[in-house]
């Protein structure tokens, strides 16, 4: 063969493998996305009667990148979800609570201030004054439980074995709850095996219903995160890693996430049939603060919406959306919107992290 035949076999080799590979992306088709989680995920569950104005992200700037307006997103634009949907040609997930939608192709449960835990674990803890919402998990599978009847009656196994779950994040609300309520993160990583066991629990419940693609995003980073700096920023050099995170913070996010990994691997063990994924939320933002440039950030630890200027310009009086707080020119060059959430930009590099695999074990798409 002559090297001018080779290379043009080469070619055509070439060719039809990245073919091959574009195709099956474009195959792997989704009848719906069900999404359960926080903040982090929810599309509109709180404002489903109104947006309340007593929550800060009922106001712009929140949704000002992509909406133009407030849509209940703790964000400048779209979230995780919304990228997911749009990359299986789904439209944007309506929120769980709404009587108006359609949940043919999906539907979100995800409520900001979500737990993990029931009410009744705060109430034992002394802490019922930091949970202020009430969707936990149970509740959020109650949720998905009536919608489930409502698109495909009592028949549901083979519509949901061919639809994407995400379940998570969960864990983030009920650390909170107990930090702000006075709890070190030694005694918050006490109740660490009971959270992911109820976590793991919820999974199961999915599969039992039909479930077989299930993504599992494991707690953030907290000790990167403007809000945690801020309030339990020190002056000994000690409590910070090289980067300038907390490392008690990031402890207790980096041991929850070992335990459900641990849990999650069992979980595959058990049941052979399903694609139970693991997102790798915290090495995916831990990288953005890393090398913040590469993801196209000018600064990985400054409030985007805020107030206070400084390294982190929070300060928990004038969050965004309260007077005083104002919104930087270039969210896109943020990897912080509000000190506690993510920009649209940041959300969008996860995202498709979790797709290609970089921060997904196994990756969303086939390969």
């Amino acid at each position: 063969m002559t090297g001018h035949r080779r290379s043009r076999m080469t070619a055509v080799l070439v060719t039809l493998l990245c073919s091959s590979l574009a195709l099956s992306a474009a195959a792997q088709k989704y009848n719906a996305i069900f999404n359960f989680g926080d903040s982090i995920t929810d599309t509109g569950n709180l404002c489903t009667n109104g947006k309340p104005s007593q929550i800060t992200f009922t106001q712009p700037p929140y949704g000002e990148t992509y909406f133009g307006m407030p849509t209940c997103r703790c964000s400048d634009g779209r979230v995780i979800v919304d990228f997911l949907s749009t990359k299986f040609g789904l439209p944007f997930l309506p929120p769980s609570k709404s009587t108006t939608a359609d949940f043919k192709k999906g539907a979100n449960m995800a409520i900001t201030g979500a737990t993990a835990m029931d009410a009744n674990f705060f109430r034992s803890l002394g802490l019922s004054d930091k949970i202020w919402n009430n969707g936990p998990i149970s509740f959020q599978l109650q949720w998905f439980q009536q919608i489930t009847t409502a698109v495909c009656g009592q028949d549901c196994k083979s519509y949901l074995g061919n639809s994407l779950f995400v379940f998570g994040e969960f864990g983030g609300n009920d650390y909170n709850a107990m930090l702000f309520g006075n709890y070190n993160t030694d005694q918050a990583s006490t109740y660490t095996p009971q959270i992911v066991s109820t976590i793991a629990n919820g999974i199961e419940k999915l599969i039992a219903m039909g479930a077989t693609d299930i993504v599992v995003p494991g707690v953030l980073p907290i000790g990167c995160f403007p809000i945690y700096l801020t309030i339990y920023g020190t002056s000994n050099a000690a409590d910070y890693d090289g980067l300038g995170c907390l490392k008690k913070f990031n402890d207790l996010s980096t041991n929850h996430n070992n335990q459900l990994q641990t849990q999650i691997a069992s979980l595959q063990a058990k049941y052979k049939s399903a694609r139970i994924m693991y997102a790798d939320f915290y090495a995916g933002v831990y990288d953005m603060v890393k090398n913040p440039q590469a993801y196209g950030f000018s600064t990985a630890f400054q409030t985007c919406c805020g107030s206070g200027g400084g390294k982190y310009n929070y300060q928990n009086s004038a969050r965004c959306g309260m007077s005083g707080a104002y919104a930087c020119s270039n969210p896109a060059a943020h990897l912080s919107w509000d000190g506690i959430h993510l920009t649209e930009a940041a959300y969008k590099q996860i995202t498709d992290g979790w797709l290609s695999g970089s921060y997904c074990r196994p990756a969303i798409l086939h390969s």
